[in-house]
């Protein structure tokens, strides 16, 4: 049977209900990239099948599976679905830093709720959460893979590990009489092995921390290291015996060294970076997640949602450092992926950061690849995310026009699929059509 582009906007009735084994979809469209190799094929198909692909490539090639619905993308150019990876779907960025420690956990968790729903829709079928104020991005995976409500698949933290006063989980500035810190806060190699163990305890699919100051923790510097190597090799230890990975938060040198010497996994932000610290992340085979769109939304709206002055400053004088770092990472050939840190800025303009990634020396593939093959391998989850070949998750997002041409089309997705299911078409919220 074929769907007409607007009769399937009109079928969200079918999603929850629908049968656990669906007849097959057939995807044609006027283009496909795939990251991983570099091409792009014409008039493309793809059988989608108990939410991975069965078979990819031409329509002439690929034939029709009996029974199967189709979806018809006409010129469309269809990608795999991109992956963030730095969000944090459980904090808005018009709620000031500090506001923001008089929220509970269980509005944290509601106020995911709201963002997951906007990200997929913006074509992120896949996100990695680093750093909520306690395990509410937890509970919002679980009830999106369950399917209570829509959203990205999730990789969460949990609260970040780092050290008394730090940028991660300490940045409550309630008198000391309260004797309160933050859930992550440690100190000492034997601590931050504790914290690990409790954020795996409560079912965290990676860990976070801290080896620089941060632009919103108060009276934090952005070049001083935070923890020691030491400590971070601590974290390290513990989270890679039990198979999870570690991202690193650090703009200073000295913080993104300590941590690469450590051996996380990603650093985030990586905002002042040398030719050594390049060469060291090459070396150690780490990934750099350098978030280069939200330092305009700050500067521009900062103020008004209650952003310190302090923390203004700060990112006046980081901004054109990292951009300047990210165009000599890229131009080395580190191994970088697409982080945005959503939630400093609103959620759902995810895509406006392909552009400046363009525009600050990558090429429209190399910026698509970060979304979605490069971002997979830093997942640990090659061949099935990020990719659309046989095997791969049925996660895809189609555009009207070519990409590689104006990058910026990227940030009006037509279509989006997650796990096979439909959630938009033709420009409109489908809810999940199976």
């Amino acid at each position: 049977m074929q769907i007409s582009r607007l009769a399937l906007a009109g079928a969200a009735m079918l999603a929850a209900g629908a049968a656990a084994h669906a007849a097959p979809v057939y995807v044609k469209a006027g283009s496909l990239i795939d990251p991983g190799k570099g091409t792009v094929t014409k008039d493309a198909a793809l059988v989608v099948d108990g939410g991975k692909i069965i078979a990819a490539g031409t329509q002439r090639a690929t034939k029709i599976p009996k029974g199967a619905t189709v979806i018809d993308l006409g010129t469309e150019t269809v990608m795999p679905g991109f992956i963030d990876m730095h969000t944090h779907l459980t904090g808005d960025a018009d709620t000031g830093a500090y506001e923001s420690l008089g929220l509970s956990d269980e509005r944290s968790a509601i106020t995911g709720v709201k963002n997951a729903r906007l990200t997929l829709l913006a074509g992120f079928t896949t996100v990695r959460d680093v750093g909520a104020g306690s395990y509410s991005d937890v509970a919002l995976r679980d009830a999106i893979n369950e399917g209570d409500v829509p959203g990205p698949r999730m990789y969460v933290s949990g609260p970040p590990v780092g050290i008394t006063g730090g940028h991660c989980s300490d940045i409550n500035l309630l008198p000391p009489e309260y004797h309160l810190k933050g859930e992550g806060v440690a100190n000492g190699p034997w601590e931050m092995r504790a914290k690990v163990r409790e954020n795996i305890k409560y079912g965290v699919d990676l860990i976070k921390t801290c080896s620089t100051g941060g632009v919103f923790s108060k009276g934090t510097s952005l070049g001083a290291a935070q923890g020691t190597l030491e400590e971070l090799t601590a974290i390290v230890e513990e989270a890679h015996a039990r198979g999870l990975k570690v991202a690193s938060h650090a703009h200073g040198t000295v913080g993104i060294r300590n941590a690469l010497l450590a051996g996380v996994d990603t650093i985030e932000h990586a905002s002042i970076l040398d030719d050594e610290t390049i060469a060291l992340a090459k070396e150690k085979g780490a990934y750099l997640s350098m978030d280069i769109y939200n330092t305009e939304y700050t500067l521009a709206e900062g103020e008004k949602n209650g952003v310190l002055p302090e923390s203004i400053e700060k990112e006046k004088s980081i901004s054109k450092i990292q951009r300047a770092s990210f165009t000599a990472a890229n131009k080395a050939g580190a191994k970088m992926v697409f982080g945005s840190d959503s939630g400093v800025y609103p959620h759902g303009d995810n895509p406006k950061q392909f552009s400046r990634m363009v525009q600050f020396g990558m090429t429209p593939m190399q910026a698509i690849t970060a979304a979605t093959a490069t971002a997979a391998e830093a997942l640990g989850k090659p061949g099935l995310l990020g990719c659309l070949n046989v095997g791969c998750a049925a996660d895809m997002v189609a555009v009207r026009g070519d990409p590689l041409k104006d990058i910026s089309i990227l940030e009006q997705a037509n279509f989006i699929m997650k796990d096979g299911h439909v959630y938009k078409q033709d420009g409109i919220e489908a809810v999940g059509i199976r």
